[in-house]
């Protein structure tokens, strides 16, 4: 089976029915302030009610209450919740809601430890680490930390583009890839050729 495909940073229904006609598997909804591809809640319904059946609703949040993310889950109605920020198991778990689980590639971190402690049915998601910033930074990490076994799906970020996906693919053989600022001709507005010709690349590695 390819690889799935997520595009993430979405921010708009033309966008959203754009990266579906290129065979995305799954489309990220940001609701975070602080991002350059920031929806807030009623845009991001908006966005989801042009999602196909055929594509799964992911919702990242980074740091939320909890308030938030019940609306979230209540308005939005996603397939599945991405806690991309310093959420701890118990907050992720409380909600009983499927979600993934972005893990920042810190120097020192204790991957298998990290994986453990969370309950993530969506799958971990792997990112490049940065001081300031919880994911979409464009940068790439050092591939060969994360294991070659392992029992949980797991989803490749950070750096990847049109032209470094298939290695990434080939390398890591993920269950799925994440893209964001790669597939863009400015922050926040996906370019259908990047799209289309990333998504290509990705499923035929």
């Amino acid at each position: 089976m390819s690889v799935q495909v997520k595009i993430c940073g979405i921010t708009s229904p033309e966008q959203a029915l754009m990266v579906q006609q290129a065979g995305a598997d799954a489309l990220g909804l940001v609701i975070y302030s602080k991002s350059s591809r920031y929806v807030d809640i009623q845009r991001a319904a908006e966005i989801r009610g042009v999602i196909g059946p055929e594509a799964l609703a992911v919702v990242l949040l980074v740091n939320a209450d909890a308030a938030t993310v019940k609306q979230v889950i209540a308005e939005v109605k996603p397939d599945l919740l991405q806690f991309h920020g310093d959420e701890s198991p118990e907050f992720c778990q409380q909600f009983g809601f499927p979600f993934i689980r972005a893990i920042r590639m810190r120097e020192g971190l204790d991957l298998a430890a990290e994986v453990a402690s969370y309950n993530a049915e969506g799958g971990f998601l792997f990112d490049a680490w940065s001081d300031d910033q919880y994911g979409g930074t464009g940068h790439q990490f050092d591939w060969s930390r994360l294991p070659a076994q392992r029992d949980y799906k797991l989803i490749l970020a950070g750096g990847l583009r049109p032209d470094n996906v298939a290695d990434a693919v080939a390398q890591v053989r993920p269950y799925m890839v994440d893209v964001s600022g790669g597939v863009e001709s400015s922050p926040g507005i996906k370019d259908e050729q990047k799209v289309t010709i990333f998504v290509a690349n990705a499923k035929q590695a």
